[in-house]
């Protein structure tokens, strides 16, 4: 399945265009390298997704092409939710 397109469907992202323009300006990270919105995930891949001055990393858990709300989050496993150090200028 494609990056964007599992973004939206877990509802990570809520649109799939916004999950699009993201990995386009490479704010998504797959196994630790920057991806494409077509970058085709597997089972147990690690996504990184850059929210402003937070970072989600999530483990993909499934696959599925269509999902309820309420089992999106079955889709994937939080693995760790951390903020952005604040970047001081002098």
């Amino acid at each position: 399945m494609r990056l964007d397109k599992f973004l939206k469907v877990s509802r990570i992202i809520k649109r799939r265009t916004l999950s699009k323009e993201m990995s386009e300006a490479s704010r998504v990270k797959v196994n630790g390298k920057v991806a494409k919105p077509s970058t085709q995930l597997k089972i147990d891949d690690i996504i990184e997704v850059e929210f402003g001055r937070s970072i989600l990393v999530v483990k993909v858990k499934e696959l599925r092409e269509h999902v309820l709300k309420d089992d999106s989050h079955m889709l994937y496993e939080i693995i760790e939710e951390k903020k952005k150090p604040e970047v001081t200028i002098l």
